[in-house]
């Protein structure tokens, strides 16, 4: 690991001048992979924990878009805040039960502790490939995606002919599909990024998995209201229940009038460059009233355009069991968690 300078931030605005040219830390777990990996050597780190209320859960006034009848608050969150705190938050467990049980089953207790939320969304892909530095793969500015002819076992189905990567943040699903926005600060001034076009494709730009610029800091998530009669979920397959990166997971969001469901919000990960948002499911469930047949029917879609390698077609049936468990777990809400292990 190569030497560099230490910069504790004690404002957004201190954080954002000396950030150009700089990495910006906040719990820091896959940093230290990323410079131990040497896939990175920064000259200064900016450290976000020094600066006050990035480690807030909040009530914020809504935004003009939310449907009548809703809820009057968004909910802010932090970009320091913990795995661990987001899945204990009693209102997020309320309102966004899909982000909380995403969260809640992240890594280890240990991880969850000290791993925050901003950082899980930023982090790297974690290709064996892109981490070691005897491969130049195109995500390092090469010209050969290894995956394609290689090792791919735990690698993207959809969007994979550049890169085959997976984005690996076990928040983005969940986020994504309750409609998250992200709040920006920068040199030029601050912005917001709807999250679903905030992460970006392959084919859009292979090295980045984001459009966060150069010298730009997330300060803070913020969540919508829930429409009335809206309910979600979330459901990882992995290969063992104890801490492992999901084979599939999916967020599904449900809203419902009567029995009936008026607007889905259904989200694969660990499948794609980004979390994919799967709107051929949606279609399916609008105006159907949910029941084990029409979930089937609805994830049978999900698998449309996949483009499975030599070593990871499992996952084509992984992703439509995980997408009808989802869907059957949004709209019955109060049954039983269905995050874990492939069981």
């Amino acid at each position: 690991m190569n030497g560099f300078e230490w910069v504790n931030a004690t404002s957004v605005e201190e954080a954002v001048l000396r950030a150009p040219g700089a990495v910006v830390k906040a719990g820091g777990i896959d940093l230290m992979d990323l410079m131990k990996e040497r896939i990175i050597a920064p000259s200064r780190l900016v450290n976000l924990r020094t600066v006050q209320g990035l480690d807030r859960v909040a009530e914020v006034p809504a935004g003009a878009a939310n449907a009548p009848g809703a809820r009057s608050a968004d909910l802010s969150i932090g970009p320091l805040v913990t795995l661990a705190r987001v899945a204990a938050d009693p209102t997020i467990q309320q309102r966004y039960r899909a982000l909380a049980d995403a969260c809640g089953h992240a890594a280890t207790p240990q991880i969850r502790n000290a791993a925050t939320i901003g950082g899980n969304l930023l982090q790297r892909p974690r290709c064996w490939y892109f981490r070691s530095e005897e491969f130049a793969c195109r995500k390092k500015g090469g010209t050969t995606c290894f995956a394609q002819n290689g090792e791919s076992a735990y690698h993207a189905i959809f969007d994979n002919t550049l890169c085959a990567a997976v984005h690996a943040s076990s928040a983005a699903c969940a986020l994504v599909a309750h409609g998250a926005t992200l709040e920006i600060a920068g040199a030029n001034g601050r912005r917001s990024a709807r999250l679903d076009e905030f992460f970006t494709p392959a084919g859009k730009a292979v090295e980045r998995e984001n459009t966060l610029g150069p010298g730009e800091i997330v300060t803070a998530i913020r969540l919508p209201p829930p429409a009335p009669g809206a309910a979600s979920s979330y459901v990882k397959l992995s290969e063992k229940e104890s801490f492992d990166w999901p084979l599939v997971e999916v967020a599904a969001v449900i809203e419902q009038a009567g029995g009936t469901c008026t607007r889905a919000s259904i989200v694969v990960g660990a499948v794609a460059h980004a979390p994919l948002r799967l709107t051929g499911v949606e279609r399916a469930l609008a105006g159907k009233r949910i029941d084990e047949a029409a979930a089937i029917a609805a994830s049978q879609r999900a698998t449309i355009g996949a483009t499975p390698t030599r070593d990871n077609g499992y996952k084509v049936q992984l992703v439509e069991v995980a997408v009808k468990r989802a869907i059957l777990a949004a709209a019955a809400p109060h049954g039983p968690s269905t995050a874990g292990g492939a069981r």
